[in-house]
């Protein structure tokens, strides 16, 4: 058996962007399961209390798990499959790969950590750069009309 000197390892980030308001709610952990998309979701909605949130979520498993806990405030729509273009925060993780982590190479997952840690928060404090990202034309249109 041949060595190739490669490993693996992951750090996963639950996102969640208001593209109107241009806010992001963001939670780190080394593991993607439906016990941390419960606490995802219960920190969001602590964070947006007097809010009724849609989210938009994909098809994975541990978001749309009979086990998982969803709060009042907060009703889940998926998204039909093979569509991460439709999702407004998959364009923020582009954001991120692009700013934070360009030609990087990280001797550790700490550090890839870190640097989750420091670009995170400050793109959320960017409210006008979420919102250019993530609030398209549409969405305006719906709520315009829908109101």
């Amino acid at each position: 058996m041949v060595d190739n000197g490669y490993e693996r390892e992951f750090a996963y980030v639950y996102g969640a962007v208001s593209p109107l308001e241009g806010e992001l709610d963001w939670m780190i952990c080394p593991a993607m399961n439906t016990e941390n998309m419960s606490a995802f979701l219960a920190q969001v909605s602590a964070a947006h209390p007097e809010d009724f949130i849609v989210m938009i979520v994909d098809g994975a498993s541990s978001h749309v798990a009979k086990a998982l806990v969803v709060p009042e405030n907060i009703r889940l729509h998926r998204l039909p499959a093979s569509s991460p273009e439709l999702n407004p925060q998959e364009h923020l993780w582009d954001e991120i790969r692009e700013k934070e982590f360009p030609n990087r190479v990280f001797s550790d997952m700490a550090g890839v950590v870190r640097t989750l840690e420091s670009g995170l928060p400050r793109l959320a404090s960017d409210h006008a750069r979420v919102q250019s990202i993530c609030a398209w034309p549409w969405m305006f249109s719906l709520i315009l009309n829908a109101t």
